[in-house]
């Protein structure tokens, strides 16, 4: 699977105290009509524990320049919980789920459905909203590291 592309997000979800938040790989485009996303998140992760409770969280797309961020909600460096998120500007759009400011896209979601499978859940989100940055180069992960794409 590591030789598998893709770009990197961040999801999110919850307000205040009960953020939570993780990087993700696993994610596409399910319907234009009505728009809906597909996010995969391990059944073992507390992001996807609070994405139930909450019903609505948000896809974050990143940057080439948020590196530090990705690695910080991975998880690797021990970090967790809503002190994730301190070292970045976080906004909201209709659902109340945190949305990184500067991001280049980002997508406001209700949870739809989740199907367990395996290792992972498969997250399915009704867009509600969204909000586009500006163009720039996109990070990406392959073989366990990141690279940049233009």
């Amino acid at each position: 699977m590591g030789a598998l592309s893709s770009g990197v997000a961040i999801i999110a979800c919850g307000e205040d105290e009960a953020r939570a938040g993780c990087t993700a790989t696993s994610l596409a485009s399910l319907s234009l009509a009505p728009p809906t996303l597909l996010v995969c998140l391990a059944r073992s992760s507390s992001t996807l524990a609070r994405l139930r409770e909450a019903r609505a969280f948000s896809i974050s797309l990143l940057a080439a320049r948020h590196q530090a961020l990705a690695h910080r909600f991975s998880g690797h460096n021990g970090v967790q919980g809503p002190r994730r998120f301190d070292l970045a500007q976080w906004t909201t759009l209709s659902t109340g789920a945190p949305i990184l400011a500067d991001a280049i896209a980002a997508f406001d979601c209700l949870v739809e459905e989740v199907v367990e499978r395996h290792s992972h859940a498969i997250v399915l989100g009704a867009v509600v909203s969204l909000k586009e940055g500006v163009e720039e180069p996109v990070l990406a992960r392959r073989r366990g590291a990141y690279a940049t794409l233009v």
